[in-house]
Parts: C-alpha cells; sequence; structure tokens
C-alpha cells in the first residue's frame, strides 16, 4: 500500500467525506492503459478490423480504448509507427474529447508535451485551420513535434515559449485554447508513485500560482465567443475551482459552460469558491475510485456570447515571395494529388516549409517547427520529408509500396535497412516511393534495380 502524505489524506477526507475508504481502496487495483485512434489517418470502424489485440472501449471516449498493458505492447507495432494511434491514460484523453473544435478554427494547446491531447486537437482539425503547439520546455518540445508529425499534423507549429511572451503576437486569435495545466499531480499517485515524493516538494500552493497566471494570459489570446478548456491532473481545489474562480473575477466576460457528461463524472464544488455559485457544478472531477481511470479536474468556460469573433489582424503576408520555384520541386509537387497554395510556400536555405494560412508575424518566437516540412532542395533533386510521408495518404502520391504486416520486410524498413522489392516491383520505375504497410504511409524510399534505399528518419527507426 502507498504511503500517502497526512495533509493530502486529510483533504481527501473532506473532498470525498463516506467514500474516503473507496478512493483508498483504488490503489490496490492496478493501473489502466489506453488508446486513442488517430481518426486523421483511420476510423474507428476501420482501426478495428485490423487491431491485432483485444480493446475494450473507453465508455466516455468514443476514440479510446483500454489494452492490456501487462501483456502487450502496441508500441511495438508497426500500426505505432503508422500514426494509427496514440498511447495515453484513459482520464488524460477526457480533456481534448470535451473541448468542441471544428475544422478551420485556430486553436492553441498552451501546454502541449509530449503531444496526447495536442494530436487529437490536430486530428479534429482534419488538415484546416492551424494548431499552435506550445511547451516551455525545447526538450519537451521535441518530443512533441515528433508525435504531431508522427500523426499526420501538417497545419501545425510547434512553439517552445513561456504562455505570457504568445500574448503579444497572438490578441484575441484563437478559438479554442486548451490548458492541461502544470500542477501537483494528485491524481496520479496510483499511475506514478514518485508523484508522491514531488508533491511534498511543490504542492498546490507553488502550482496555483503558475495556473492563475497561463489562465489569464490564455484569456487574452483567446477571440471574444471563444473557449477554453482548462485540466489539471489533481484535486485541490485551490487548483481547480480557485484558479477558475480567479479567471472570472478578473475577466468577468468569461462563463462557465456544460459540458458532454458521463454517469462517472463528479461535478465541481462550489462550497470551495467566495461566492459558492452552482455554476461550478458544471465542471467535472474524475475520481480513481469512481472511473476506469486516473484523476482528473475539467472546465469549459467561454468568452463573452456569440461565435468567435476576432481583431481584424494584419496576417503575414504570405512569404510566398517565392517568385520561381526550383524546378525540381515543382516537378515533384505537381505528382502530388494535393491543391498546393504556392503563395503559403517558404523555402529557408535549402528546405521548403508549406505554411498554415494567415498566421501573424512571428519574428522573435522561438519555434521548432513552423508548418509542414515537405522536404529539402539538393543538388539537382528534391527529397521529401519524413513528415510530408505521415501527411500522405495512399491514394494521394503515384508510386507506392504497400506491405502486408506480416512482410518481414515491414520491420527492416524501420530499422533503416534497405530491402530487395524485386517480386513487388520488376516492372516499376525508379524514383521515390511511398512505403505503405496495409496502406497506411510509414516514409519514403528510394528505388533503383529492383532495391528500396531506405529514406526512413533516423531517429524514427525501430530499436530492438
Amino acid at each position: 500500500m502507498i504511503k500517502l502524505p497526512e495533509k493530502f489524506e486529510n483533504k481527501m477526507k473532506e473532498l470525498l467525506q463516506d467514500e474516503y475508504d473507496n478512493y483508498l481502496q483504488c490503489y490496490d487495483e492496478p493501473r489502466y492503459y489506453g488508446l486513442r485512434v488517430n481518426t486523421n489517418k483511420i476510423s474507428v470502424e476501420d482501426f478495428l478490423k485490423i487491431a491485432p489485440w483485444s480493446l475494450t472501449p473507453v465508455p466516455w471516449i468514443p476514440n479510446g480504448f483500454y489494452y492490456d498493458g501487462d501483456k502487450i505492447q502496441p508500441s511495438k507495432h508497426p500500426y505505432y509507427f503508422a500514426g494509427l494511434y496514440y498511447l495515453q491514460e484513459p482520464s488524460a484523453m477526457t480533456p481534448a474529447s470535451r473541448i468542441p473544435v471544428e475544422p478551420g478554427e485556430r486553436v492553441l494547446d498552451v501546454c502541449a508535451a509530449p503531444g496526447g491531447k495536442a494530436t487529437e486537437l490536430g486530428a479534429k482539425l482534419k488538415g484546416e485551420g492551424v494548431l499552435i503547439a506550445n511547451d516551455i520546455s525545447n526538450s519537451r518540445a521535441r518530443g512533441l513535434l515528433k508525435n504531431l508529425e508522427l500523426f499526420g499534423i501538417g497545419n501545425m507549429m510547434v512553439i517552445s515559449e513561456e504562455p505570457g511572451k504568445l500574448v503579444e503576437y497572438f490578441p484575441e486569435y484563437f478559438d479554442k485554447i486548451l490548458i492541461d495545466a502544470p500542477c501537483s499531480g494528485e491524481g496520479m499517485f496510483r499511475k506514478d508513485k514518485k508523484m508522491v515524493k514531488a508533491w511534498e516538494e511543490h504542492g498546490p500552493e507553488f502550482f496555483s500560482k503558475l495556473q492563475r497566471s497561463i489562465i489569464t494570459q490564455a484569456a487574452a489570446m483567446l477571440k471574444p465567443g471563444g473557449m477554453i478548456l482548462y485540466s489539471t491532473c489533481t484535486f485541490d481545489p485551490l487548483e481547480n475551482e480557485k484558479t477558475v474562480e480567479y479567471l472570472l473575477e478578473t475577466c468577468p466576460e468569461f462563463k462557465i459552460c456544460e459540458m458532454e457528461g458521463y454517469e462517472g463524472f463528479c461535478e465541481g464544488i462550489p462550497k470551495y469558491v467566495e461566492d459558492h455559485s452552482e455554476e461550478y457544478r458544471k465542471t467535472v472531477r474524475i475520481f480513481p475510485h469512481k472511473m476506469q481511470g486516473e484523476g482528473h479536474y475539467l472546465a469549459l468556460v467561454k468568452k463573452g456570447d456569440g461565435n468567435a469573433e476576432g481583431k481584424n489582424e494584419k496576417p503575414a503576408k504570405p512569404k510566398g515571395g517565392v517568385k520561381k520555384l526550383p524546378e525540381e520541386l515543382e516537378q515533384f509537387l505537381k505528382e502530388l494529388s494535393w491543391d498546393i497554395d504556392k503563395s503559403r510556400l517558404d523555402i529557408r536555405e535549402e528546405r521548403v516549409y508549406y505554411m498554415p494560412e494567415n498566421l501573424p508575424m512571428l519574428k522573435g518566437v522561438r519555434f521548432l517547427r513552423s508548418g509542414l516540412l515537405l522536404g529539402e532542395v539538393k543538388k539537382n533533386r528534391f527529397e521529401p520529408s519524413q513528415a510530408l510521408a505521415m501527411c500522405l495518404k495512399k491514394e494521394e502520391y503515384p508510386r507506392i509500396l504497400d506491405l502486408p504486416v506480416s512482410d518481414d520486410r515491414v520491420i527492416k524498413y524501420l530499422k533503416g535497412e534497405t530491402l530487395d522489392v524485386e517480386d513487388i516491383t520488376s516492372r516499376k520505375e525508379k524514383g521515390w516511393y511511398l512505403v505503405c504497410v496495409d496502406g497506411y504511409p510509414l516514409g519514403f524510399g528510394k528505388l533503383a534495380n529492383q532495391t528500396l534505399k531506405n529514406k526512413y528518419l533516423p531517429g524514427w527507426r525501430w530499436m530492438s
């Protein structure tokens, strides 16, 4: 049995009353493992037809499933490398599922690493609009970038800045903002015992100050009529109801909204805010003794009434200052069945990017990726990128090498090995090929003499 701090136990007894003993019993139960289907690449229905393991639906997440983490490793399957799913704790799937993102919107994930919520927001956009994914930690932001590219999210920027710095660049810019705030992590004690020691070093009082700063900075970046989904993985009212109360007092144009419910969700607790407003019951707590998942808190708030209407911001002039594209790039783009807007192409040194629409001027922002990296223009040739491969669908590129998941060459490809493909390429022309597993892209290779030179990104390769 885990040893919980006495101060934490006393707080939970007050929060849970007669349910406290039931809550304690959950520490003797195993943690839950979750998998979320990438609906940007495959429907839930189609994924279940090819899923190689037994999966059980997460009842409050339409594309979420439990798997037996003691018996299987979904991260060691080619479908993972094809970006068909993300491994995520089931309760942590809830925030991105409860913010109503629509294709074409401008969306910000403020504290986005490692990408569990950002990848779902990007999938909801369906390639339209823009996702700005930010994390103050540059090293964590690199992992975030990989996960977004693996998911095939091209209409995005990955930034590594203090949230406060973003306000000057994005005033009233976003339709939707998700804040999965840094917190004391009380809801993760069962999943990760080390969180108890971290809680003793930095408890709710420490994190509350950060949360209040972040949520008010986010408010300044939200259009009137836009929405913020605020979440934590902690139980403490200071980090939850009191943080929302601080936002409403500081920015009185905000109001709390209803969220799609589920029978295991618990209401927010009005007694912890100054005016005891019943509106706080619209916020949600997830307790691990009531749900098959860890602890979470969520609040959905809206800025004013009506639909999101931002300032008449002046977007940056398109970088389509590229008057003439290199011939090799022009030739490659003609092969894609995409309707490329050439004014959104940006060439920096050798690298070619396809930028999201209507971005503001971002000079001075520290970013890891702006837009979709299409590839690099080398001497007399264009080399397509791994990110582009993951954004493509099989039918959008003319030259395909599609291997069944049972073919040993799939793993060889993921390990970076050269492949003998004479049996399936004897009549195929030389050049770049999109390598797929069961119809889902993995990356590029270059064919010559029935041999495929492997171009799978070294940093992504399968490790035995």
